[in-house]
């Protein structure tokens, strides 16, 4: 072999462990981009093997090369432009039928192909046995059996790459007969070629003349931009062979083709997979009778969401309690590095703004990182495509299918993925609808929020149910808001689409704790960059201007206040405790108004106060109003502007400070009803940004923000005036 450095494509199915064995070649070496001039996501990485050096490209998932969304183009255009000097194709073994057809395209493609049987372990406890010698003979290419999420078959693998890229695949080309009528035309387009004097070997011909009798767009481009002598003679012949096949054997060359392709499947299968009798009532759908029937699909759901938020809570309790005692004895150091009754504006930033900010935020993790937990245990085990399933028949009476609510769940832990989640919808009106309502899927961003509310206001056995009733509200509107989207700004038939169950699989311990951690760094980081920044600068809108001359001599107050204290103390029959308490309380007191008076004057304040006829009939008053405005760029950002506004990030303070000021100074009604607005209202300027990119316009983008803050606004108002009418939580 000449050359040291190998080009790898993967491609697969969705579903097919493509991932896995992506991520067992290359390790902790890949990088993540998108396609030139399209969104879809392109990963790539590398690995050095028996001194060769392998590129790896982990291709998107079709399950065909035909060019009917933008993963299909984006996958065959890079096997056609960037000619990889080997294709892995990763097939889930369990499900040879389906699988099978996109290697055939591959191998019709002549490109140099590897079959990994992927899941072997699967497909043999389903009762599966292969001949993979004589599969591979019949198919024209070299088969390796694999468990990806083991690294079982791994080196094996490479090893049959490295052999494949040194033949060039020369002598592995499957030519497919698709019936005696199909394989004239197919010639009579070959002959066209052969008369142009291109430089095409007759292979590539043949898969032209294919692709071009299936109506293939992509390729009658390609031929249109190569400048051919006889291109309209091409047209006319690609015609008259369509329509000579149509009235001849009654269907459209593309379905006749398919046919053709899934018979040469189902041939081959038949002489070497054979099956024993435990496979025909698996455990996947002994389980499934239950987790997916009619009645109790939903209930199920449901119940395991409950159990999920309540696990969050009960677990991370007391993992907050020591990160609040972390961020308190820091808070405590950093103040000794000051003289006692101090005032410097340094030490009100490191205080306020950077460790009550981030610290207030940062407090949260252990609940970001049990949600993310739980999540990743249901999407790996095959779960979560259960429950898209479940939904599936409510998606289709507002307009949709269960495929719309896969982006919707991904929105429980971040709306930016979810939004990009979005490009497995063909249809554009489904993809905007979807995209418009996944914002009303809770992120963890807002978790934050409920996580300082809910233990603040609500009872301890009201904090798994109170959680999973904001959930559920956001997961109702989003279902409403879909069905008027596509009752009149997106009117029209919702896409047809074949709901996928895999397998289910035990989930690997190191690839849960990976994407719980993936997820988790996520928060951290933000906590640690963007949050940072916004606490500052909100620490600076809440401090500046400062006043110089207040309504009241606080200083005197307290003087009269201390002096009215030894006084009593001076008494024979005084009560010191009594005393004690009066003090603190009036000193509390005036603490309080200072901050207020301070507050009022500043930046944020003057802002608050502007915004406060605005936000009154919801319950909320100005400090309310300027924590809003930074939750805006990013929701955390509420926990810390709060905790700025009420100054709790001295040591003196007790830990859940902040959870005190709230509660002496809002009720359970306005508590409720800022965890509502959270949840409706835009979740940060990055979802905006990542609308306008996905939809490729601004319109879409500025009518998702505006539409979520008038909803967050109208269901708010209304529910804080009923509720007030009827006494809840006031």
């Amino acid at each position: 072999m000449t050359h040291k450095k190998i080009k790898v494509a993967l491609a697969g199915n969705p579903n097919s462990g493509k991932t896995t064995v992506f991520n067992a070649i290359t390790g902790a070496h890949q990088h993540v981009g998108n396609y030139p001039g399209v969104t879809v996501e392109k990963k790539s990485g590398s690995r050095r093997f028996q001194n060769h050096e392998l590129e790896v490209v982990d291709l998107p998932g079709v399950y065909s090369l035909t060019p009917h969304s933008v993963e299909e183009v984006v996958a065959r255009n890079f096997l056609v432009e960037e000619k990889p000097d080997v294709v892995i194709d990763i097939i889930d073994s369990s499900n040879l039928e389906r699988n099978l057809y996109l290697a055939v395209q591959l191998l019709e493609m002549g490109v140099p192909l590897v079959l990994a049987f992927n899941m072997s372990d699967v497909s043999k406890a389903r009762g599966f046995r292969f001949d993979i010698d004589t599969l591979s003979k019949l198919l024209g290419a070299p088969i390796v059996a694999t468990v990806g999420h083991r690294n079982q078959g791994i080196d094996e693998l490479l090893n049959t790459v490295l052999l494949t890229a040194a033949q060039s695949n020369g002598d592995r080309k499957v030519s497919i007969s698709y019936g005696k009528e199909i394989d004239r035309e197919l010639q009579k387009l070959q002959a066209i070629f052969v008369s142009e004097n291109e430089t095409l070997s007759s292979h590539h011909r043949r898969w032209l003349a294919i692709k071009l009798l299936e109506g293939d767009t992509e390729v009658q481009k390609l031929i249109d931009h190569k400048g051919l002598k006889n291109v309209d003679n091409l047209h006319d012949a690609i015609e008259r062979s369509v329509t000579r096949l149509e009235d001849v054997m009654g269907d459209h060359p593309e379905i006749l083709i398919a046919d053709r392709r899934y018979g040469y499947i189902s041939g081959a299968l038949k002489e070497t997979v054979s099956s024993t009798v435990e496979q025909r009532k698996t455990t996947s759908d002994r389980i499934d009778s239950v987790v997916t029937n009619r009645l109790l699909g939903l209930p199920l759901f449901l119940g395991l969401m409950y159990a999920v938020f309540h696990l969050t809570f009960t677990v991370g309790d007391p993992m907050m309690g020591w990160i609040e005692e972390f961020f308190g004895w820091l808070g405590g150091t950093v103040e000794s590095w000051w003289p006692a009754g101090s005032d410097s504006a340094l030490k009100s930033l490191l205080l306020d703004g950077i460790i009550g900010g981030v610290g207030g935020v940062v407090v949260f993790l252990p609940n970001i990182l049990l949600l993310f937990l739980a999540i990743a245990i249901l999407e790996d085990s095959g779960y979560m495509a259960r429950a898209a399933f479940i939904m599936d028949r409510l998606m289709h009476k507002i307009g949709l299918h269960g495929k719309s609510f896969i982006p919707m769940l991904i929105g429980f832990g971040c709306t930016i993925p979810a939004i990009m989640a979005t490009r497995t919808l063909e249809n554009r009106r489904d993809r905007l609808t979807t995209m418009l309502v996944a914002p009303l899927m809770s992120c963890s961003a807002r978790l934050a929020i409920y996580a300082l509310i809910i233990p603040a206001f609500f009872p301890q056995t009201w904090h798994g149910a109170m959680l999973w009733t904001i959930y559920v509200i956001g997961i109702l509107l989003a279902i409403v808001s879909a069905k008027l989207l596509r009752s009149t700004v997106f009117k029209g038939e919702s896409t047809p689409f074949v709901m996928e169950l895999p397998p289910y699989r035990m989930p690997t311990l190191k690839g849960i704790f990976i994407h719980m951690w993936e997820r988790g760094w996520l928060y951290l980081k933000k906590a640690g960059t963007i949050i940072l920044g916004i606490s500052i600068v909100l620490w600076a809108l809440t401090s500046y201007p400062q006043k110089a001359v207040y309504d009241q001599d606080y200083e005197a107050a307290a003087a009269q206040a201390t002096a009215e204290y030894e006084a009593a103390t001076q008494l024979l029959d005084a009560d010191l405790a009594a005393a004690q308490a009066l003090l603190e309380e009036k000193l509390d007191s005036l603490a309080q108004a200072q901050q207020a008076e301070d507050m009022a004057y500043s930046v944020a304040g003057r802002i608050g106060h502007w915004l406060e006829p605005l936000v009154r009939p919801m319950g909320f008053d100005w400090k309310i109003a300027t924590a809003l405005i930074g939750a805006f760029a990013a929701k955390e950002v509420f926990v810390a502007q709060m905790g700025i506004v009420y100054s709790v990030g001295e040591a003196d303070e007790e830990s859940d400070a902040l959870r005190e000021k709230l509660t002496s100074n809002y009720s359970p009604l306005v508590a409720f009803c800022i965890m509502l607005f959270a949840l409706i209202s835009a979740p940060c300027m990055a979802t905006i940004a990542i609308t306008k990119r996905e939809s490729n316009s601004w319109k879409w983008a500025l009518f998702q923000l505006g539409g979520l803050t008038v909803l967050a606004w109208v269901v708010t108002v209304v529910t804080f005036q009923l509720g007030s009418l009827l006494g809840i939580g006031v």
